[in-house]
């Protein structure tokens, strides 16, 4: 699967992203699978294009906006997908008997291991890919993802459809397919984690400045 993961990233180089999409629905069949974090619902509307019934994996983490799980639920009527609401394995209330509470606040990268890298991981077991909507420009992290990856430590293959694309491409997509899109955005959260860790954005600043704000933490772990 590594040299597959290879290969496929050389000979899509530059492709646009329903081929790579089609290459993943080919090769992958029904171990395929879609993640989301519902701050818009662009790469469900691409991938249900092409594979129509397909697993989207959304992490309920138990802090997520009111708004999110709303977009979350409306994805789930208004695209021909399965939404998968994957849970770690404690809720909010016993995370925070066990290690005190607002962990979150306390050990940011704990958190974020325990109620979305951890359960992802137990996620994507029954699967051999899973595509995300990961792009180069969101942070200085992710500049030199490929369209296709090895993700070494899931030994899963990672696809990465849209990774070439602008904000500017994402919302022309939008505005020309009708794509559901959290409420936040347009109320100054572009990039959406959960409410405790996610701040508004002032106009013109980096959009995902917002996450984690005051701190050095970039990535909840899933990317990285």
């Amino acid at each position: 699967m590594e040299k597959l993961a290879a290969q496929a990233a050389q000979a899509l180089e530059g492709a646009v992203a329903d081929e790579i999409i089609a290459w993943a629905a080919r090769t992958f069949g029904d171990r395929l699978c879609v993640t989301s974090s519902m701050t818009d619902a662009v790469i469900i509307d691409l991938v249900s294009r092409q594979v129509p019934g397909i697993d989207v994996l959304f992490l309920d983490t138990g802090y997520h906006f009111a708004e999110t799980i709303g977009t979350r639920d409306a994805v789930s009527v208004v695209y021909p997908v399965n939404v998968i609401s994957v849970t770690p394995a404690m809720t909010v209330a016993e995370q925070d008997a066990e290690l005190g509470p607002d962990l979150y606040a306390r050990n940011p990268d704990l958190c974020c291991y325990l109620r979305k890298v951890v359960p992802l991981e137990q996620a994507l077991e029954r699967y051999d890919a899973w595509i995300t909507g990961v792009r180069r420009e969101e942070t200085a992290a992710r500049t030199s993802t490929r369209a296709v990856e090895w993700d070494a430590r899931r030994q899963k293959v990672k696809v990465n459809p849209i990774v070439a694309w602008s904000q500017a491409d994402v919302d022309a997509y939008i505005a020309e397919h009708g794509v559901l899109v959290n409420p936040l955005v347009d109320e100054g959260y572009p990039s959406i984690g959960c409410r405790t860790c996610t701040a508004r954005v002032a106009p013109g600043a980096d959009p995902r400045s917002g996450r984690w704000a005051g701190t050095a933490k970039t990535e909840c772990g899933i990317h990285t």
